[in-house]
């Protein structure tokens, strides 16, 4: 049970930051996994790569700068709409390790949901930036995105379980926030209709 919470707090961690910042999510495993951060199964190792360590390494310090101007950073967004999912889900089919393949396709489905999750959510709260005449909430915005990647990463690895439960509690807030989006649009559409 306690290496089933291990690889779950990782692969879910991970699947949620690659949502927000795919690039920076591998750079850091493949950083974690070259140097040894701390002791990882064998199959971090695909992360290790120098190409993949270089690639992801350059595709951040492009995010890293497209992100803090105002709607390049929605534009960027738009794009990754379709990559930081798929992303998610390789990430979290690559840490789940060699396993059967309904295993591998559960879990891609639950990484890649994590990870769209994740980013909808981090693109609908820029582009409501956006909406705001000064740069500063994006560049605040952006500052932050960077850290709770960094911050979860390094949680994922050292402790597992509790990035785990931080992921749940994300999710579930995602989910409440939708549900509360959800019922407020039902209601303004209700009443348009009787007004």
């Amino acid at each position: 049970m306690p290496d089933l919470l291990i690889t779950l707090g990782r692969t879910m961690g991970f699947a949620l930051t690659s949502g927000v910042n795919l690039y920076a999510t591998v750079a850091i495993l493949g950083l974690a996994a070259r140097y040894h951060w701390v002791a990882l199964p064998p199959q971090y190792d695909v992360f290790a790569s120098d190409w993949v360590i270089g690639i992801a390494a350059v595709l951040y310090v492009v995010e890293f700068v497209a992100d803090k101007i105002p709607w390049v950073d929605s534009l960027w967004d738009s794009v990754h709409t379709v990559i930081r999912p798929v992303g998610g889900a390789l990430v979290a089919v690559a840490t789940l390790g060699q396993q059967t393949p309904t295993l591998e396709a559960l879990v891609a489905l639950l990484g890649g949901t994590i990870a769209a999750g994740s980013h909808l959510t981090k693109a609908s709260t820029r582009v409501a930036a956006n909406a705001s005449p000064e740069p500063f909430s994006n560049w605040f915005l952006s500052l932050i995105e960077d850290l709770f990647v960094v911050g979860l990463g390094f949680v994922a690895l050292k402790y597992p379980v509790a990035a785990l439960v931080i992921t749940v509690l994300i999710l579930v807030t995602i989910a409440m926030m939708i549900r509360w989006i959800v019922g407020k649009l039902r209601g303004w559409r209700r009443r348009a209709a009787v007004a």
